[in-house]
């Protein structure tokens, strides 16, 4: 017997069944937290049973009576069936309430614990998944697993009770009635470790592939308006098609695995069911049983087997939560970036109106699985310069200002920042408050023009906000919004134009009135009068910031303090 348990439990630290273990501890935390609920939910559960069983039991007795002509009892018997009735339906709405209630908090709780995660992680190591992918395991993901969380093990110790229960009371008027619903367990038994493997399998599957219609669907909506531009609308709606063709035969795969196994259980089921009349009506003909217990045999029975086939139900719900636990625990475990502070820090954030200086000293940098981008790179900018970094596309200026931000984690002592008072930080995420950023693309969000620039400086005032949008040459056309700067914009800006949007990021940027300033290409939808006109008020206004301009025009260069080429990996000044 020892033998035979070593070889079960090796047998479940295997393949899938080991992974399913893992991930269910994981899931398990969740259950722990809300262990009270949990229970209370189980007790109902138990409650409803019980009732149930009354009911059936009640119902014998009244069927006795009748057929036996004695109705002296029939009174309490028909209230107390109403009662355990009416009881067992309150039970199971007030369950569906709690169930609700709960559902919603776990779901929330894990949604915000990934979604957390996600912005948190390491740029590199996320950038191998598609936001589609993200947002499927965000929000699908996470649902069945909140749903597993009150649903799982209640519904496992409740459907034991009921199985016990049902087996206890039929074994109770008839030994041999209750070994006949038990058949179908060998065989069950049999198929478990069959199906679980299967189960798993197909459940992997389908959330991927669920995952690239979304990730299409999101990257598709994203560049919606490059897809009409360039024609690519019919493009995109047959890869549409290519890519649902792939979910349904990877949804039909899986149902015809579902239906096949599903089949064979019912037949099994029903083989059962037609063993239990025959043996009850056998026994009712014979005198030994009377009508009333013959039609709580059929009850129980009934509830044996499906008390027993539910329980073998709550392994593809465990599967599909488990291998949703296991996409979640994917994204849990990435890599944080690094945000640690210390006095240096502290001082230097502390006496930033002072200007902060640039130091990059022979850094190398290359992303993994790369060749260098970047090679012994050097760059010096103090407050009150403008530093213009320019070359080819793709030779790794913005990975250079991603470096500078801690987006992207460079080699020790090579990126370095510095007060007037010679106390030095090495730039990594913590050091980001002291930079304002506006990148290449659009970043405006759907809300008012106020909102967005408040994002950086909740406490800013309408006439600071007014002062921004002035310096950027903005309020010029913000003022004439019908709203002035509280008018709603859309998604991405919607309803300006790309230069418009560029001068609200700019105008976001100043202010956050950090002492560095990294513009990545952010004039490049200006012309170049508004362009000079917008690099002359911020020189101007913050003569005391370090700033740093990516661009591929000329016109900006004039404006700079110095110019450095990159290119071919290196960086030269020029």
């Amino acid at each position: 017997m020892i033998v035979f348990l070593h070889k079960v439990i090796n047998k479940i630290k295997d393949g899938y069944i080991k992974e399913m273990f893992i991930e269910g501890k994981w899931i398990l935390k969740y259950v722990k937290l809300y262990r009270k609920s949990v229970i209370f939910y189980i007790l109902l559960g138990i409650l409803g049973t019980a009732m149930s069983f009354a009911s059936s039991v009640a119902s014998k007795y009244l069927i006795d009576a009748i057929t036996g002509y004695d109705l002296s009892n029939t009174t309490f018997i028909v209230v107390t069936i109403i009662f355990m009735g009416v009881g067992s339906i309150a039970t199971t709405a007030f369950s569906s309430r709690i169930s609700a209630k709960i559902n919603l908090r776990v779901d929330k709780e894990i949604q915000c614990m990934v979604y957390d995660n996600i912005m948190t992680s390491d740029w590199e190591e996320l950038n191998y998944y598609r936001t589609g992918d993200l947002l499927n395991r965000l929000t699908g993901d996470v649902s069945t697993v909140s749903t597993a969380v009150l649903g799982w093990i209640p519904n496992l110790i409740t459907r034991l009770v009921q199985f016990i229960g049902a087996f206890s009371i039929i074994i109770y008027y008839d030994y041999t009635m209750a070994v006949i619903p038990l058949i179908s367990a060998p065989i069950s038994i049999i198929l478990s470790k069959h199906l679980l493997n299967k189960m798993k399998s197909y459940n992997v599957k389908m959330r991927n592939v669920s995952s690239e219609v979304m990730a299409f669907n999101d990257e598709s909506f994203q560049n919606l308006l490059s897809i009409k531009a360039l024609g690519l609308c019919d493009y995109f709606t047959n890869k549409l098609r290519a890519v649902q063709c792939k979910y349904i035969d990877t949804s039909l795969e899986y149902n015809k695995f579902s239906v096949y196994t599903s089949a064979f259980m019912s037949l099994i089921g029903m083989v059962i069911a037609y063993m239990c009349f025959g043996w009850g009506a056998y026994r009712l003909w014979s005198g030994i049983i009377t009508f009333g217990t013959m039609i709580l045999f059929l009850q129980l029975s009934s509830s044996l087997s499906s008390s027993f086939n539910s329980l073998l139900s709550l392994i593809p719900s465990a599967v599909s939560a488990t291998t949703s636990a296991g996409r979640i625990m994917e994204l849990t475990t990435l890599p944080h970036e690094t945000i640690k502070t210390d006095s240096a820090l502290h001082k230097l954030i502390k006496k930033q109106s002072h200007g902060i200086t640039i130091e990059i000293r022979n850094l190398t940098f290359k992303y993994k699985n790369s060749r260098n981008i970047l090679v012994n790179v050097n760059i010096y900018a103090k407050p009150g310069e403008v530093i213009a970094l320019v070359g080819p596309s793709g030779q790794g200026k913005t990975t250079l200002l991603s470096i500078l931000l801690g987006v992207i984690k460079p080699p020790p002592a090579t990126a370095i920042l510095k007060n007037y008072q010679g106390i030095i930080c090495e730039a990594s995420a913590a050091t980001r408050p002291l930079f304002s950023y506006v990148p290449q693309s659009n970043t405006m969000f759907c809300g008012t023009i106020a909102e967005n620039l408040r994002l950086v400086n909740p406490a800013a005032t309408d006439d600071d906000i007014i002062n921004a949008l002035n310096i950027t040459c903005a309020y010029e056309f913000v003022s004439k919004l019908p709203k002035g700067i509280h008018s709603i914009i859309g998604e991405k800006g919607c309803g300006l134009s790309v230069g418009q949007n560029q001068r609200l990021a700019i105008a976001r940027a100043i202010l956050k009135d950090s002492p560095i300033l990294l513009l990545d290409e952010a004039t490049s939808a200006l012309d170049v009068e508004t362009e000079e006109r917008v690099l002359r008020n911020i020189m101007a206004v913050y003569q005391n910031r370090t700033c740093i301009v990516a661009t591929h025009r000329p016109s900006v260069l004039k404006l700079c303090n110095r110019i450095y080429k990159v290119e071919n990996k290196c960086i030269t000044q020029i």
